[in-house]
């Protein structure tokens, strides 16, 4: 290996790939029309923990994170994960009962107008909370990709990782 070919790799070493996810649902958690995606959420969620390259989720005692308040709106669930990089992750979410489920999401959540995924670089070992991910997502939403919050056609690389300044509208909520 050359030494920038090192240099690369130790950079990347350094940083992780935080993923954040939110989705509107059409139906209460509890109810017969969402039961199929409940019923996957454990399965899946153990598929993601023993995937290649998974690092992180956010969860409650519950063991997944539907009860996690996302923009203070309890029709929204929020999935947050750190990967080791944007390979891990997309092999993960394309392959198995996952991808299943990616399929089937207009049945159990609304369409959204706005992006309602964000992906961004951490430094290795941080665990991102909800107000950061909400962050991402909004400066997503106001200013399109950059390497502060980014979706998965348009990545940049962990250089650049350091949050910019910028004051982010008031109204970028989650409107259906």
């Amino acid at each position: 290996m050359t030494d920038a070919g090192a240099e690369n790799v130790t950079e990347t070493a350094a940083f992780e790939l935080a993923q954040v996810n939110i989705s509107r649902l059409k139906f209460p958690l509890d109810s017969p029309e969402l039961k199929d995606f409940v019923d996957s959420l454990e399965p899946v969620n153990a598929t993601a923990e023993a995937a290649d390259g998974y690092v992180w989720r956010l969860q409650s005692e519950g063991g997944d994170a539907t009860d996690v308040e996302v923009f203070g709106d309890s029709w929204l669930i929020v999935n947050l994960t750190v990967w080791r990089d944007l390979d891990a992750l997309t092999s993960f979410m394309y392959q198995g009962r996952h991808r299943e489920l990616l399929a089937r999401r207009r049945e159990f959540f609304e369409r959204v107008a706005e992006a309602m995924t964000a992906l961004w670089w951490v430094p290795a070992g941080h665990r991102p909370t909800v107000a950061e991910a909400e962050s991402r997502l909004l400066h997503l939403r106001a200013n399109g990709p950059t390497p502060y919050a980014f979706g998965l056609r348009t990545s940049f690389p962990p250089q650049g990782a350091q949050p910019p300044a910028f004051e982010v509208p008031g109204d970028l909520g989650c409107s259906v």
